[in-house]
């Protein structure tokens, strides 16, 4: 016996109102529809009921299955009519959300709904109705619906940022609410300079930058192929304060502001500082020969750009065919074709601008350049050692001076220099006595560099070792205390290389002490500066016996002082016949066998 029928048979159609009465389902249309089944299966329990108690059923056990029966009706019909009223209700499927656009891009707000068929659907800003339904209610012609009630914005505006609220009109509406964010790129919007700044030397500058945006941008400072002032690559400020501004400082300053949204923003400003003439020389002395080309250089910086004239001693120079002036930005070149002796001496380069005047004094000379010593710092020797150096010089070199003397308690070595101002003073002290007896002449002392092989054997002599020595410098030589020795060298023959150069052994000295040295050379223009302190050192015993040991046994006092001293050139050895050629193979195996 069925006594009820499918949950939903009896569903009720739809209304296309769009009033609020069909939002609930009435109790009175269920309940007479309860009624009327039960009724229905009352008169059926009935008639069942008779033929039961025709069979002679108890009455009463009728009565209790036919009341069980109509409970369990009434149940489910109020069960089906709770679970239809449940699935015809409207209802969101989006939820409410946080949403970031950049502007320019599309809005595209989700409102996703069911059972909205009777309902209507609408989008509202504050008190402002976009859409209504599927009609768009708004004039702004950005705003449209998209599949279905998602509400699009397209190109969106700062303005656009706000919230968005999705609305079912029900008799309590229902809603979900979207927020929009817009973010917004960087744009520097002012710069109080304008982008162009000039000062004068030693003012201050401050320049403001300043920047908008969503989030608000971070402001930095940089300069075009450059540090700040402060030695900063960046700084974080929207302010950039420069004190005693000088040339400098001048340069390209660049603002950035950056909300890492899009593209950072950027402006410059270009800082000119204003000032008088400002030289620099590029070699205050320029060394050259007669016959050769000399150039004089002196760079030039000023604001605006300052007028350079040239000036031999007092003597304004014009363009000649020798005399050459160039410019090329701020280096401004004299260039000495041929040189003369008497191109040589001072000359000064003069720059002026509307802010000021400078000068700046070059020196052309034909004197040799400073001697640069090339011996190992440390002997192999005890009591010797075989100093060595080099020259450039356009003219032959005449004549050496070298100095030297035991270096004094308290002095620190560093490297092949010391660390004393005494040195120098006492050196100069020394120097100025050059004609006194101390100083030592080499004269009639003079043999080139052996750079043959002796006897085949395939060795040969070591360029720059001297086995001679002078008189008041032998083995018995007492030094006193800070006590500088002179020795002048002729430099014979004359070299016309480029590069010159001579080696001179020392003797007398103490074992396992430091020493330092220096020299001048000079040639037919005058004597070369001094060269810084050399210091060399002795060692605590003698090295092995080599060919020079040999020599100092087996020949001569006469044969030695052939030997004494070494002049070379730049580009080859210079080769001169020496007296130990002369020598016999007899009178050197003669010499072997005396040693």
């Amino acid at each position: 016996m069925h006594l009820t029928k499918p949950c939903g048979s009896n569903k009720r159609s739809g209304s296309s109102s769009s009033s609020n009465k069909g939002a609930t389902i009435p109790n009175t249309f269920h309940s007479n529809k309860s009624s009327n089944k039960m009724a229905r299966i009352t008169r059926t329990i009935s008639q069942q009921s008779h033929h039961i108690h025709e069979r002679s059923l108890p009455h009463t056990l009728l009565l209790a299955i036919a009341a069980i029966a109509l409970l369990q009706l009434q149940h489910f019909e109020n069960v089906c009519a709770q679970s239809m009223m449940t699935k015809n209700e409207p209802m969101f499927i989006s939820r409410s959300e946080t949403f970031k656009f950049i502007t320019g891009e599309t809005i595209v707000l989700p409102c996703e709904v069911a059972n909205t068929d009777t309902y209507v659907v609408a989008w509202k800003r504050g008190i402002a109705i976009l859409t209504a339904g599927s009609v768009k209610v708004t004039p702004d012609p950005r705003v449209r619906l998209v599949n279905g009630f998602n509400l699009q914005i397209r190109e969106a505006l700062p303005t656009d940022a706000g919230d968005y609220i999705c609305q079912i009109a029900t008799m309590d509406p229902r809603e979900i609410t979207h927020t929009v964010e817009i973010l917004v790129p960087p744009r520097i919007h002012h710069i109080s300079t304008g982008g162009h700044l000039q000062v004068k030397k030693g003012s201050s500058v401050r320049i403001e930058c300043s920047a908008t945006g969503n989030p608000m941008p971070n402001v930095t400072w940089s300069r075009k192929n450059n540090i700040l002032p402060n030695g900063e690559e960046k700084l974080h400020s929207h302010v950039l304060s420069i004190e005693n501004v000088d040339r400098h400082k001048g340069g390209v300053y660049i603002c950035t502001a950056n909300n890492r949204v899009g593209q950072p923003a950027s402006s410059q400003v270009v800082l000119h500082v204003l000032y008088s003439p400002e030289i620099a020389v590029e070699r205050p002395v320029v060394f050259s020969g007669e016959g050769h080309e000399a150039m004089l250089v002196c760079i030039v910086h000023g604001e605006t750009q300052p007028e350079v004239i040239w000036f031999k001693d007092t003597m304004q120079l014009d363009t000649t065919e020798r005399h050459i002036m160039e410019t090329r930005g701020s280096r401004h070149t004299l260039i000495i074709r041929k040189v003369h002796p008497q191109d040589f001496g001072n000359y000064s380069c003069v720059a002026e601008n509307q802010l000021g005047k400078a000068r700046k004094t070059l020196q052309l000379s034909g004197k040799p350049n400073v001697a640069v010593f090339n011996s190992p710092p440390i002997s192999q020797y005890k009591d010797r050692y075989n100093i060595s150096w080099a020259v450039d010089s356009h003219s032959p070199i005449e004549e050496y001076k070298l100095s030297f003397r035991k270096l004094p308690q308290g002095h620190e070595v560093v490297g092949n220099a010391i660390d004393s101002q005494s040195s120098s003073s006492s050196l100069s002290s020394s120097q100025s006595s050059s004609s006194s007896s101390s100083q030592m002449y080499g004269s009639g002392l003079h043999s080139h560099h052996i750079g043959s092989n002796i006897g085949g054997g395939g060795g040969s002599l070591s360029g720059g070792v001297g086995m001679g020595s002078y008189g008041g410098y032998g083995n018995l030589m007492h030094w006193g205390r800070n006590d500088w020795r002179n020795v002048v060298l002729p430099a014979m023959p004359l070299s016309h290389h480029y590069s010159q150069g001579m080696s001179y052994m020392v003797r007398g000295l103490d074992p396992d002490q430091h020493y330092e040295a220096t020299v001048q050379s000079r040639n037919r223009y005058g004597w070369s500066d001094l060269t810084n302190s050399f210091v060399f050192s002795t060692s605590s015993n003698d090295g092995p016996v080599d060919l020079s040991t040999f020599l100092n046994h087996g020949l001569s006092d006469n044969e030695m002082r052939d030997l004494s001293v070494t002049f070379y050139g730049s580009s080859a050895i210079n080769r001169q016949k020496l007296g130990l050629l002369a020598l016999s193979s007899a009178t050197l195996i003669l010499s072997l066998i005396m040693a």
